[in-house]
Order: C-alpha cells, then structure tokens, then sequence
C-alpha cells in the first residue's frame, strides 16, 4: 500500500454514462486524497435502492454523467490526506454518505444526526472542494455519487464520512452498516425508541422497512404489523420479527388505517413510513394511536331531565410517525392538526437518527454479541463484473441486499 500512496491509482469501476444505461466496468484514474481525505480500497459494496432512483432519474439538476453510483460498502485504507488521525493505512472502515464531523453544533447534540459542516446534497462532489476525484481513461471527469461512490474498486471519501469498523465482524455483515439496516435499525431505536410490549405498523417491507421490523423485535414490540403488496414478503418479513401482515389489495375499499386500529385497539403506538408516498405517509398517521371516540347510548341524567343519549369517551393519542421515506414527488402530506393537539406526533428522519461514527460501531457490536440479524438481510451474492445483475435483481423485487465483491 505505501508504493501507491500519493500517487494516482489505476483500477476498474462500474461508469454509469447515461440515466437508466447498463454500468460499464472500465478502467478509472483514483486521484490520491487531499487534506482531511482516506483512499479506500472497496472489499464489496451492496446496491440501495437509492442508487436505483438516482440511477434511472431522468434529466434534471440531479442527474449529472458519467457517474459511479454505490455507496453501502466496507473497504480498507489504503491512504490519507494531511490532518486525517482518525483512522490510518490498513484499518477497515465503512464509508457513509452522512456525514459526522463529530464538531458542529448538530453533530456534538442529542437533538440531530444531520451535520450542519457538510450538510447533504446527493449532487456534491467532494464535500469540502465540490470535485470529484475520478477520472476515465479520455481524462473526463467521473463525477462522486452520495459522497462516497463504491462501485469502484479504490475510492476516495471525506474523514467525516469515514467509520472505523471491528475488525471482528465479517466484513460482508459491516458493508450492510453503511446505509438501509442503519437506517431502520436506528429508526426504532433512536427516532421512536420503541419499548417493549409497544405496537408497531411498517409501511414498505424493504430492506429499511424490516430493519425497522428487527430494531422492534429486540426492543421488544408485541405487535409488528408488516404492510406491503408483495405476500412474499410476509414469510421474509417473519425472520425480522414481522408478527402480522397486511396486503392492501386483500381489504378493498377499507382504509388500511381502519385494519390497522381494529388489529391494535385504537392505533398502533409506532407507525414507520418506508417508501416515499405522501399518500402512504398519510396512511401511515391515520394508522397510529390518536384521538378516538367512542359512543355508548343510554339514558343519562341532564340538568333539564332525562336524556337518551350517547357518551363521548376521549381517548389520548400518543401515536407517533416516523417518516423514513423520501418522496420524490414533491407531493404534499395533509394530515388532521387537531389529532397533533391531543398529542399525536409525526416526524421525519434521515439516516435513522444515526451519528455514524458512534452508533454504526454500537450496531456492529449488536451483531457481535448475537442480538442484531444481518445475516438474513443478504440474500444474494455476486462478483463486481454482475454488478448489473444486481440492479436487476432488486428492481424485480428478488433481492434485500446483493452482495457484490471485488474479488470474488
């Protein structure tokens, strides 16, 4: 490794050169890290589904080619920049596309995981400069993706958007960390703090949606109730603690918020968005424990005589929404303010509430210590030349999580 430091690396990475067109696996130009930069050496990566959107995103501001997408992956360093102390050369990390500088304001409170330092742009280059540090063999510039691009066999990521991994935990298990069972595990866990005994309804049994499913099961939740059009994944969802499953299509007409209270007893305590509906996220509020009433008639005594009337019994709503996906619609969520009045909470969160270099070292120890499955989240395996295999397979619904190696 020391021969290549400072020095530009030759390697392969999938380019994506046009929106929705097959990745080509070409020979790339890794420029070394500048200040406060890692080069890593990318063992495997996994496909997202947001790389699937950005991917197939026509022409707008976002959509930006030739491009290398990926950006769950786990690596080893194979360089630094100056004034990086954090982690140094042959150590495993995981690259993340949050970034935590661990100094500003939001990184050092308990209130927030977004970095006010770097913020977030999916259209950035390099976060401190706006450059990218790829190019292709014609010398045209191969711009970053999330701030990491992993489908690459080097790349070069920001220290804020670096984690120091156990070099314990197997490194397929530690490429899973870097975004979707982060994101859901620490959205049961952080965002709604789930308790035991405690009602939860997930919306979209994705990889997020039975991350959130498993962060339930550990802390103990009664009831998982698992939404989703696909039946199959109920038997999937059953390996994450799923405790019941709702296939809309099964129920008509009838609001799917409507099954969900007659299955929880006015509304499920928790209720998890995890596609990026704003009808759904609608769904999802209606569906959590709110303002009920109840009518019970009989003959009650009025201060002007005899009354056959009704009783109106209040019930507190303490439900809560956590809104996991992204809606890329720019549809509006219209919800019911008065249910906000009697205590009904929705809230929105990215990366799960996940400060990445604290909390992805505390998951990985989870699965050390035999509490969190990762094992299950994987459910295929490919080397880096299928790596279109891999879009395939999750765009056809047959995959969580597709394991692709460098080396296989």
């Amino acid at each position: 490794m020391e021969k290549t430091a400072g020095k530009p690396i030759r390697c392969r990475g999938a380019v994506c050169r046009a929106a929705g067109e097959a990745l080509v696996i070409e020979e790339i130009e890794v420029a070394p890290p500048k200040a406060y930069e890692v080069r890593i050496k990318i063992l495997c990566t996994s496909l997202c589904h947001s790389d699937v959107t950005f991917w197939k995103m026509p022409s707008s501001p976002m959509s930006i080619f030739p491009r290398i997408f990926g950006h769950e992956a786990v690596g080893v360093v194979e360089s630094v920049g100056e004034n990086v102390t954090d982690v140094k050369e042959g150590e495993a990390v995981v690259p993340v596309f949050f970034a935590n500088c661990e100094d500003c304001r939001d990184c050092k409170s308990k209130k927030s995981n977004v970095c006010t330092a770097f913020g977030y742009s999916p259209i950035q280059g390099m976060p401190r400069d706006g450059t990218s540090r790829f190019t292709d063999s014609s010398g045209e510039t191969v711009h970053n993706f999330f701030g990491v691009s992993s489908f690459s066999e080097y790349t070069v990521v920001d220290i804020a958007h670096v984690v120091k991994i156990s070099p314990e935990i197997p490194i397929d298990k530690a490429c899973l960390l870097s975004c979707g069972v982060s994101t859901g595990v620490g959205a049961a866990w952080k965002v709604a703090d789930v308790e035991a005994e405690s009602t939860v309804a997930i919306f979209g049994l994705g990889a997020v949606g039975l991350a959130v499913a498993e962060g339930a099961r550990i802390r103990g939740a009664s009831k998982i109730i698992g939404v989703d059009l696909n039946p199959e994944k109920f038997e999937i969802g059953r390996k994450f603690g799923v405790t019941d499953f709702i296939n809309p299509k099964d129920y008509g007409e009838k609001p799917i918020s409507e099954v969900i209270k007659e299955m929880t007893n006015g509304g499920a305590d928790y209720c998890f968005e995890c596609i990026g509906l704003a009808s759904v996220m609608n769904d999802a509020f209606n569906s959590c424990r709110g303002v009920r009433i109840a009518f019970v008639s009989h003959c009650c005594i009025h201060p002007t005589g005899w009354l056959n009337s009704s009783t109106y019994i209040w019930l507190q709503g303490w439900g809560q929404t956590i809104i996991l996906g992204v809606e890329m619609h720019g549809a509006p969520l219209s919800i019911n303010t008065y249910e906000l009045l009697r205590g009904k909470r929705i809230e929105g969160s990215f990366f799960g509430g996940i400060k990445a270099k604290t909390d992805i070292p505390l998951l990985a120890q989870s699965y050390l210590d035999k509490e969190l499955n990762l094992d299950g989240f994987i459910t295929h395996e490919i080397g880096f030349e299928e790596i279109n295999t891999a879009f395939d397979l999750l765009i056809q619904g047959k995959s969580l999580r597709c394991i692709i190696w460098m080396k296989k």
